[in-house]
């Protein structure tokens, strides 16, 4: 795949994501393997909607040398180079502040995944990667060693979550069906921990509704461009 075709598809999906509310203002970034040496990454502090495809870094996998590209990369370079070093059949990494997903990070617990379709997507279970500061080596090398063959999503605690996938449908299905089984499982925590507080229940009773609309598997965004 050309370069020029690698930069427009990655800004292409920026901006498709945060249309969904996955990114943010410069929040988040998207990571693409160009080859086996070399992967393209969103730039640094950058609004989506304002990104242009020559502000796409191709970056050398190896030690993330610029190899091309005039604007900053993002500072989460090396933990999608850690997805790619790692996982030979991923081409997607995405990483999100995605508003239900992060809340679930706080906690700081594995998530297991009972649904057929979401462990397709997503692996057998959801796992954590403790904290580290942002765009810090420390934080990629502990993606590094939570990194399992066939875990496709990542909640880094206080940090938002990295999904990645072999092809652009799966990893963005993996980043909504991440949201959808995150819904359900803070909704179910609320009502098993206000089950005897009925003024507590009530008071979160909001929250709990939202959840809910999310909790479905039906629920989650769909990619508008399925050609991108």
């Amino acid at each position: 795949m050309r370069e020029a075709q690698v930069r427009e598809r990655v800004v292409a999906l920026a901006r498709e994501l945060a249309t969904g509310g996955f990114l943010a203002a410069t929040g988040g970034n998207i990571a693409l393997r160009v080859d086996a040496a070399s992967f393209a990454v969103t730039p640094s502090a950058t609004d989506y909607y304002a990104m242009q495809a020559g502000d796409v870094s191709i970056l050398r996998l190896a030690d993330l040398v610029r190899i091309d590209g005039d604007r900053t990369p993002s500072v989460e370079s090396a933990l999608h180079a850690r997805v790619f070093r790692h996982r030979a059949e991923v081409r997607w990494s995405i990483h999100t502040h995605q508003p239900i997903a992060s809340a679930c990070a706080l906690l700081g617990e594995p998530l297991p995944v009972e649904d057929a379709g979401q462990r397709s997507l997503l692996g057998a279970q959801v796992a954590v990667v403790g904290y580290a500061p942002s765009g810090t080596a420390w934080l990629a090398a502990k993606l590094g060693k939570a990194l399992r063959p066939g875990i496709n999503a990542y909640l880094m605690q206080n940090h938002g979550v990295l999904c990645c996938g072999p092809e652009l449908e799966r990893a963005v299905e993996a980043v909504t069906a991440l949201e959808t089984l995150c819904a359900g499982h803070l909704q179910q925590l609320i009502l098993a921990r206000t089950a005897d507080d009925v003024a507590g229940r009530q008071r979160l009773s909001a929250i709990v509704e939202t959840l809910g609309s999310h909790a479905s598997p039906s629920s989650s965004l769909p990619l508008a461009e399925r050609s991108l």
